[in-house]
């Protein structure tokens, strides 16, 4: 309730501030639909009396956000804001997946080609719709029903509900890439439960419909053939209070509890293993965890740290522990620098690497560089977050504006 609260109050202080302007008619008007050009073929709308959704629409590459995509949500979501006609937002996707995240092949052959400055705008872009979901004035309703990686998480987890459903696969697969968890994600994971964000962070792993709603990444859980019922209740609704919006949510829901299996029951010896100050002491635990108990889990938790990039693993674990000292807005800016300083290449090109094996090429034998845990020095990591240069720009966001009370 404290969060239902907080947007209250910022939908009231940023009318009063003037930010709204005058209703446009056309996006009002119910069953717009856009068409046209390929970022509205990329992103589709459904127009609903009180409520509008947007459809993440590119299901042969699991709804992978691209620039044009990004630019065309941060519109809709500002215009709909606006319009006092509308009380409610829906964010879907098409097909098996909700979103896998940032189209890293394409930000790879951006890189390639020298196009450095273009992927920076794309992150740029990606983040400030990120902070402008998590300080959304209406009540927002993520559908989270398939795969859903990196950003994926980026664009739906800040908002108000999140709906997920027994096909929801949720994962941070980044220091596979050679990358780190960005769009948010040292924001949300690292208020998870004890020590799991880490662990999810590093890790790579995955995370269940059920999962989430333990772990509080997740409002509510229904299965995925009882989403007609709830997107038939939604489309009728005419409202903008919350809790309405929430029992309408919950009246077809369903009550779950993790699996004996579940990773949210290892919460015990994740936080043993990963409350660590460095990796380095993260791998000794996991190691000295695994020798005493012949732990299956231990064992694979250690095996996929080891494929991860070791630079990408230090990068991220510091990444999580800033997080949980900073707001949406921090976390941004701080991500944004990592972000800029790895596809610039200031010290290494893993990022490119990971893509290249995993997604390109797929030989699945990235050669990381540093290559080792040892390998890497702090100067690296404190490079990575380090100020960007004289001649490159910081992301600035508009907390002035949407965050008054600040």
């Amino acid at each position: 309730m404290q969060r239902f609260k907080g947007v209250l109050q910022a939908k009231h202080s940023i009318k009063s501030l003037g930010v709204f302007t005058q209703t446009r008619n056309f996006l009002a008007q119910p069953n717009y639909f856009p068409q046209n050009d390929t970022a509205q073929d990329q992103v589709l709308v459904e127009g609903r009396a009180n409520s509008r959704a947007a459809i993440l629409n590119r299901p042969s590459s699991l709804n992978a956000i691209n620039i044009s995509m990004v630019a065309r949500l941060k519109r809709l979501y500002e215009s709909w804001e606006e319009n006092s006609d509308l009380g409610f937002l829906i964010m879907k996707g098409s097909g098996r997946a909700f979103c896998s995240g940032t189209d890293v092949v394409n930000l790879y052959q951006l890189i390639n080609d020298g196009k450095v400055e273009e992927c920076k705008n794309f992150i740029d872009s990606l983040y400030r719709f990120v902070y402008l979901m998590g300080t959304y004035v209406k009540p927002h309703v993520a559908i989270l029903d398939g795969i859903t990686m990196g950003a994926g998480g980026g664009i739906s987890l800040p908002g108000m509900f999140k709906l997920v459903t027994d096909r929801t696969v949720f994962s941070h697969p980044e220091t596979q890439l050679g990358f780190h968890p960005d769009a948010g994600a040292s924001y949300y994971l690292s208020r998870l439960p004890g020590y799991l964000g880490e662990y999810l962070a590093l890790t790579g792993n995955k995370l269940n419909g059920v999962d989430m709603i333990a772990s509080g990444l997740a409002t509510h859980y229904c299965l995925s053939a009882r989403l007609p019922l709830i997107e038939e209740r939604l489309a009728k609704l005419i409202t903008d209070i919350p809790s309405v919006i929430e029992n309408s949510l919950a009246q077809y829901g369903d009550l779950v509890y993790p699996e004996k299996t579940s990773v949210i029951n290892k919460i015990e010896i994740i936080d043993k293993c990963f409350s660590h100050d460095t990796v380095e002491e993260i791998f000794d635990a996991l190691e000295k965890e695994a020798a005493d108990t012949s732990s299956e889990w231990c064992i694979s938790t250690l095996k996929k740290l080891k494929e991860a990039s070791p630079l990408s693993l230090k990068v991220t674990l510091r990444s999580i522990r800033d997080g949980r000292f900073q707001p949406l807005d921090k976390c941004l800016a701080r991500e944004y620098r990592i972000s800029s300083n790895c596809i610039s290449q200031k010290v290494s090109n893993d990022f490119c690497e990971g893509v290249r094996a995993r997604l390109v090429d797929k030989d699945f034998a990235p050669k990381w560089d540093p290559p080792t845990l040892g390998d890497v020095s702090k100067d690296m990591v404190d490079t990575i977050f380090s100020p960007l240069g004289a001649f490159e720009s910081e992301l600035e966001l508009p907390t002035t504006l949407r965050e008054p009370d600040m």
